[in-house]
């Protein structure tokens, strides 16, 4: 097929990528003019674990190319992709104005027969509103489908080779019919094609990362109850994690979620569900519990240190939102850093792919150090933000005698309690008793 991607995020790339791989004709589209030169030239302007290789080996075989023009890429399209982006307003409601840009951009462009395809992820009733503009602008009906996308980043490019599964709404039964036809090399292995109406498809997105935050989110509630009460968060999960109604995934407390798609979508349903006048009580409260929980990691830091920061070398490990990607939107490492800039303190920062973004955001108010060590080199405190798997299996007797205090705040409970008790450590995780070792000696790694 013949398709045209408008949008070179982390969504647009990936997917039009990997449709280049299975042999069709792809032709990205994006206004920025420096992305377009990089990406034809084979660098991904995003990190995404396989997806530079895929990006080479299909510009090489010619089904992968990159304009600025959508005169160059929509006449003759089979399918016009849209995966724009559809970021968070002030009051949590989505930001459509890229869509309507897009749609009225391509419609003067469409072939009668020619798919649009939201790819974006849109409140409900998106669909219907754009089949309507496109009418008005075209003077006939034309093919709109919904198909929200299920990548997770660090692993986008497996999930869309091997997706749990594919939802796409229509009402056409022939667009139905042209999008399996698509998407059929990767459901060789019985993987669901689900189809459905528009609205459905729209709201299986947001109630799939509304899920998922409402997991994470009561795991972290959880946890906080077993710092009071002297449980351990870990004995308890796994306690609960065998109940097949509930299971493991997503059931690990930290500091909380992050990403360009749970804290947006929690946000955005509940306000399409106040647009019809019922207050979204569960959605508010997965959003303010997962704000709490880095406010919560935060206060342990003041308490250890009486809240006297100022002064105070503090070393950061990840910076990312979630190990295998470069993405610091809603990062909780974010929070953190503001927090201790805030109150003086000095702050030098390890993030295996992430420092490049930390540093157009934050500029020369970090230190920013090319090894792990280096950012525990005459720390007061070691914060972990990020559970890279470098950081999980770090030999930690390494840097202890490098640190001012021997102390780890650990947002992601990478360690055993016991292990950091021997290595002489103040270990302070999540939902698990606080390991005061500081003025022991550490056992011999």
């Amino acid at each position: 097929m013949r398709i045209t991607m408008m949008g070179t995020g982390y969504v647009g790339l990936v997917t039009g990528t990997c449709f280049a791989e299975t042999g069709n004709d792809v032709t990205c589209v994006d206004r920025e003019a420096w992305k377009i030169e990089m990406l034809r030239q084979g660098r991904s302007p995003i990190y995404e674990p396989g997806l530079q290789e895929l990006l080479q080996r299909n510009i090489a075989a010619g089904r992968l190319r990159f304009t600025c023009e959508l005169a160059e890429a929509v006449p003759g399209s089979d399918m016009v992709f849209i995966a724009v982006g559809t970021p968070p307003q002030a009051n949590g409601s989505v930001d459509l104005s890229a869509l309507w840009t897009a749609v009225d951009q391509i419609a003067p462009l469409l072939s009668p027969d020619t798919i649009v395809v939201l790819k974006s992820t849109v409140p409900v009733g998106t669909n219907a509103a754009v089949s309507r503009r496109l009418q008005e602008l075209t003077g006939r009906a034309c093919y709109v489908a919904s198909n929200p996308e299920f990548l997770k980043e660090g692993t986008a490019v497996e999930d869309f080779m091997k997706p749990d599964r594919v939802v796409v709404g229509a009402r056409s039964p022939w667009v139905i019919e042209q999008l399996h036809d698509l998407y059929r090399p990767y459901l060789r292995t019985d993987r669901p094609f689900l189809a459905m109406s528009p609205e459905s498809a729209e709201m299986t997105k947001y109630a799939a990362n509304v899920m998922l935050a409402a997991k994470i989110s009561l795991i972290n509630e959880l946890a906080l109850i077993c710092e009071l009460t002297g449980a351990d968060v870990d004995e308890v999960r796994r306690g609960i994690g065998h109940d097949q109604r509930i299971g493991f995934a997503f059931l690990f407390p930290g500091i909380g979620y992050g990403g360009s798609c749970l804290p947006k979508d929690v946000q955005a349903l509940a306000a399409t569900a106040q647009h019809y006048d019922l207050e979204p009580l569960i959605l508010r409260a997965v959003h303010r519990v997962n704000l709490r929980q880095r406010e919560a990691f935060m206060q342990k830091i003041r308490r250890y240190f009486d809240g006297q920061l100022a002064g105070k070398v503090f070393g950061i490990w990840g910076l990312s939102f979630k190990p295998g990607t470069d993405d610091l939107r809603e990062a909780p490492s974010l929070f953190v850093i503001e927090q201790l800039l805030q109150e003086g303190s000095l702050v030098q920062v390890h993030d295996p792919v992430a420092m490049g973004n930390a540093r157009v955001l934050f500029g020369e108010k970090l230190r920013y150090c090319c090894l792990p060590e280096e950012a525990a080199e005459g720390a007061d405190a070691l914060i972990i933000l990020t559970e890279w798997k470098q950081f999980v299996h770090f030999n930690l007797g390494k840097i202890r005698s490098r640190m001012r205090q021997p102390v780890i705040f650990d947002g992601r409970n990478l360690y055993d309690l016991h292990r950091m008790r021997e290595l002489g450590f103040d270990y302070f995780s999540v939902g698990r008793p606080p390991v005061r070792a500081a003025h022991t000696t550490p056992a011999t790694v």
